[in-house]
Formats: structure tokens, C-alpha cells, sequence
């Protein structure tokens, strides 16, 4: 069992797209056209959300995207994991703590200074790991306002 990470490339775009629908439908909210044509976009390559395919033993079983922002309340480059998915066969064996551990060492390499996530409040699972991981709970309120559809 080794989990290895890898820069998502072009070619992997169907592949990725697949993964995001299952995750997105997962989490109670399907992606829309527009995220559609997102993950696309980004498997083509997009500064400011790099994204890799989580592979075990060379054969992909989840991905993980980084979105960089900047922030002066953090002194610089800031990331967010807006996505961290892992199939649902491979879980429940440890990789999602190595899948986190190889996008915190890709965060690092990016440069970003803090690094954010959310987890839905029903996912105990993935809020316990996040815990045991040094993330602590901002007890902010994510708010949010759609611009654009």
C-alpha cells in the first residue's frame, strides 16, 4: 500500500471529472455545469488551483485540489483543500491521513502559509482526522455569496 501524489495533467480530465461527481453528489450537493467546466479547466492547468491525482501503487483512487488565495491576516499565501476525495474502496485503511499528509506537503511546496478546509458538520470521520492532523476549529461561520451561476 503506498499513496503517492501527482499533478493531475490533461489527460486525466474524464477521469477526474468522474471522481469530482461522485464527491460533489457525496456531499449532498452535485456539481453544477459551471463546476464541471471548472475541473476541467483545472486539470489543464490553473495557477491558482493546483491539483493532484492521489494514486496507490500507479493506479488512481482519489485526487485532492488546492485553491491559493492571499491573505494579510495569515502574512502571505494562503490554501484552501477545496476538494479531497479518495473512492470509496480504498477507505477505511489509513490513506486519508496519508492522502492529507501529501497535501500538506504539496501546500508547503506551493508556498501557502495557512491552510483551510471545511468538512461537512454530519462527517465525524474526516473532522476527527483533521483534529488528530493539527487543524483546529476556527469556530467561524463559512458564508457565502454565488456572483455568478
Amino acid at each position: 500500500m503506498s499513496l503517492t501524489a501527482r499533478k493531475i495533467m490533461p489527460q486525466d480530465a474524464e477521469l477526474f471529472l468522474d471522481m469530482a461527481r461522485k464527491f460533489h453528489i457525496e456531499d449532498g450537493h452535485a456539481l453544477t455545469p459551471a463546476g464541471e467546466a471548472s475541473i476541467r479547466e483545472v486539470a489543464n492547468g490553473v495557477d491558482l488551483a493546483p491539483s493532484f491525482m492521489l494514486l496507490e501503487d500507479d493506479a488512481p483512487v482519489g485526487f485532492f485540489v488546492l485553491s491559493l488565495g492571499y491573505s494579510p491576516e495569515h502574512g502571505g499565501t494562503d490554501g484552501f483543500i477545496d476538494d479531497l476525495y479518495l473512492v470509496p474502496e480504498v477507505r477505511g485503511r489509513g490513506l486519508g491521513k496519508r492522502a492529507m499528509e501529501l497535501a500538506l506537503e504539496e501546500s508547503r511546496n506551493c508556498g501557502i502559509r495557512v491552510l483551510l478546509l471545511e468538512v461537512e458538520a454530519n462527517n465525524d470521520r474526516a473532522y476527527g482526522l483533521y483534529m488528530s492532523m493539527g487543524f483546529t476549529d476556527t469556530k467561524r461561520r463559512l458564508m457565502r455569496l454565488v456572483l455568478e451561476e
